[in-house]
């Protein structure tokens, strides 16, 4: 269920009519490494209004999820979209943005400031998490903006507001001894509710972990 981040914007419209619906979803491939976002924009009939994606360069996860956030409210104020529901994958930013987490990332703080000051030029803003099988779209036009800032081709060629779409990616897995063992990563994090919650950055699947204690 969305909650409204900022309930006193409540009372300046009534119904739901007149919402758009935004997808993003950001990512890095080595956390930090090359990054890049991507977003889709509904109006309020479902139509797709816009398709939004850039690459970032060497920059976190998290950096590239805010990044997709702030592109989509940048679209809304520009185009007049007054109501906007944002639907992201990124559990971190959703609860940073609801005011459930702080922001303890000196990098991501501004990000933050800029997403909730923007925010508050609309008339209504609504954020809800989702899965990532309930963002493929916007996932699909993350990795090609990464695809295409490292200079590989897209899969095919296709109209979209800032960068074509390839045909879904489709992680596969590494050939065993194609890569090396990664080096030791220590990553900042806190329990609650008996999960590990990380604070920047993410891990793959089916990796052994040491947790310590502070």
């Amino acid at each position: 269920m969305s909650e409204t981040l900022f309930p006193g914007f409540e009372t300046r419209a009534a119904g739901p009519a007149g919402w758009f619906t935004a997808h993003c979803d950001g990512g890095s491939r080595g956390n930090p490494g090359p990054a890049g976002f991507g977003a889709v924009v509904e109006d309020p009939q479902g139509r797709i209004v816009a398709r939004l994606s850039e690459y970032l360069g060497r920059q976190t996860n998290n950096f590239a999820e805010y990044k997709g956030l702030l592109a989509v409210l940048a679209w809304a104020v520009e185009n007049g979209a007054k109501r906007l529901r944002v639907v992201s994958d990124s559990e971190l930013m959703v609860k940073q943005m609801k005011g459930q987490y702080k922001v303890a990332s000196p990098g991501l703080r501004p990000l933050w400031d800029e997403a909730k000051r923007m925010a508050a030029r609309l008339e209504r803003f609504e954020m809800r998490h989702t899965l990532r099988g309930g963002n493929k779209e916007a996932d699909q036009l993350a990795n090609e903006a990464m695809d295409l800032g490292m200079g590989k081709p897209p899969a095919s060629p296709a109209a979209t507001q800032s960068t074509p779409r390839p045909s879904p990616l489709q992680s596969k897995p590494t050939p065993a001894g194609a890569a090396s063992k990664p080096g030791r990563q220590i990553l900042e994090g806190y329990v609650k509710g008996g999960v590990v919650h990380l604070l920047e950055g993410e891990l793959p699947d089916g990796i052994f972990v040491k947790i310590i204690r502070k």
